[in-house]
């Protein structure tokens, strides 16, 4: 008896050792290396922040696999199984489940505070007379919610587009267009609130930042998006524990995108269930 009791002991030592050398495997994200305010390879981006929060709550750590957010970026890294988990995703979105929103936010007009513009609506008389920039996709500015609009309203030639994916050896490529808005190259930015709020706040120039509106343009545009996370399909196990983290989380998360200067659209952000399966 005595030598079986130790025995015992000697197998539950040796299983409890192993369990404390074999932690929990990381929460593998896949992000861009070059994209502020959402993310970059320094970590310093407001989804790198979440992901932290999440992972510390699921007592591991977060392993980034760096690409950029360029056409094929699911199919280069999540179903290549690069990673499980992609940050910044609309509810819904096609190819991937994706979990309850975590934010909700929408396109801005952005001008300079001490000019002559004062647009208020994407109908205001005075934008057909402006310079507009606006961020683009392709190779026309049928793409972007904002461009295909103003195309709709038939403003055309005094609108201008800057690159989504631009000059990677630059940082922060998307930040060109506010750029090209504190020079007076541009009177108005069109852009997604986040990237907005973020650069505004760090801008020399004192900008001004208006939401589009109505969110659901006559034209057929959609401009306020809940964004939630995106995983592979089969991976329901994960959504759910991600989703119920994202509820706990709120309050946190929503201070991490005010020290970021994200507007939140007033509307409620749905909660609970993952979409997709």
């Amino acid at each position: 008896m005595i030598a079986r009791a130790a025995l015992a002991l000697l197998v539950f030592s040796t299983v409890g050792a192993s369990a404390r050398q074999s932690p929990k495997p990381p929460l593998r994200v896949c992000a861009d290396p070059n994209n502020l305010p959402f993310s970059n390879e320094q970590r310093a981006g407001f989804e790198n922040r979440i992901a932290d929060l999440l992972a510390h709550d699921m007592g591991t750590t977060v392993e980034f696999s760096w690409r950029p957010q360029m056409r094929g970026f699911v199919r280069k890294g999540l179903k290549a199984g690069a990673c499980d988990v992609y940050m910044g995703v609309p509810v819904a979105f096609g190819p991937l489940l994706t979990t309850a929103p975590y934010y909700r936010s929408t396109y801005v007009m952005v001008y300079r505070s001490n000019g002559a513009v004062h647009v208020r609506s994407l109908d205001d008389s005075a934008l057909r007379s402006l310079k507009v920039g606006v961020h683009m996709i392709g190779d026309d500015y049928q793409n972007t919610p904002p461009a295909q609009a103003l195309a709709s309203r038939g403003m055309i030639d005094n609108v201008r587009g800057y690159p989504i994916v631009g000059d990677y050896s630059k940082p922060n490529p998307q930040a060109r267009i506010i750029e090209a808005l504190e020079k007076g190259e541009i009177d108005v930015a069109i852009v997604w609130g986040p990237f907005a709020g973020y650069f505004a706040k760090r801008s020399a120039v004192k900008l001004t930042i208006v939401p589009v509106t109505p969110s659901a343009d006559p034209s057929g545009q959609i401009f306020a998006f809940d964004i939630a996370m995106g995983l592979r399909r089969t991976d329901t196990a994960l959504a759910r524990t991600l989703d119920s983290l994202l509820v706990r989380e709120r309050p946190a998360i929503h201070k991490i995108l005010s020290d970021y200067g994200v507007p939140l659209d007033t509307a409620q952000v749905s909660g609970g269930a993952i979409h997709g399966e």
